[in-house]
């Protein structure tokens, strides 16, 4: 399905009457912390959080995100990055790439900071729309997440090796779920990196990593560093 058919669903999620202008993104907010996910973890990062998400996760520890929100141009997102002393910066959501500028964010960034630039998406739109050199990390919702219907299988082919592929687990069920997956759509030789999360407070890391183990699946224990240290 391709973004126009997602402009209802934008407007309404950004709380806005009128098609925000390409020069702007809606933001919910930024701020610098630790990238506590992917294989970039524990790196200073610059996070522009995008408002709006087409999705509603059980276990969504950001519903701030849905809707609140203000208009900022690209040029001063670009700005704020650039004076940052962050290794990287992540756009993420919300679902960022439900924004009509998300694609134009994304190359200022990558054409003026000169920092690797990476996007947190749910997989349920064409990532085909993110820049080259940027990296997705793509969710592939489980069905713990009461989401994993709105998954776009297209997004496979899209994927490329610099990419990575994020599953995140409620229970064990999830856990067969997710390795089926990555088995028929043999995803380690497509992207650099497949990796399983613990939902944080619902299933233990040493079980997920128990299972990992016994079945000796080529995948990357992850932990949501950010939340273990205490940081946003």
């Amino acid at each position: 399905m391709d973004q126009i058919a997602h402009l209802p669903i934008l407007l309404s999620a950004c709380g806005s009457d009128r098609v925000r202008n390409m020069a702007t993104v809606n933001v919910c907010e930024t701020f610098e912390s630790i990238q506590g996910e992917s294989t970039w973890a524990g790196l200073l990062c610059f996070f522009i959080r995008l408002s709006g998400c087409n999705l509603r996760c059980k276990y969504c520890d950001t519903t701030h995100a849905y809707t609140s929100g203000r208009d900022v141009e690209i040029a001063k997102l670009t700005e704020e990055v650039a004076a940052s002393k962050a290794a990287i910066v992540e756009i993420t959501g919300g679902e960022p790439l439900l924004q009509p500028g998300f694609r134009e964010l994304a190359i200022q960034l990558r054409d003026s900071t000169g920092k690797p630039i990476l996007v947190e998406t749910n997989g349920s739109l064409d990532i085909s729309v993110v820049p080259d050199e940027v990296i997705t990390i793509m969710d592939v919702k489980c069905p713990g997440s009461g989401q994993s219907h709105a998954m776009n299988l297209a997004n496979i082919k899209r994927l490329r090796s610099k990419d990575e592929v994020k599953f995140v687990l409620s229970d064990r069920a999830d856990y067969d779920w997710a390795k089926d997956f990555v088995l028929t759509h043999d995803l380690t030789s497509i992207c650099g990196a497949v990796l399983f999360s613990p939902v944080f407070g619902l299933l233990k890391a040493d079980d997920l990593g128990k299972w990992i183990v016994k079945d000796g699946l080529p995948v990357r224990l992850q932990m949501q560093l950010h939340k273990i240290v205490g940081m946003k």
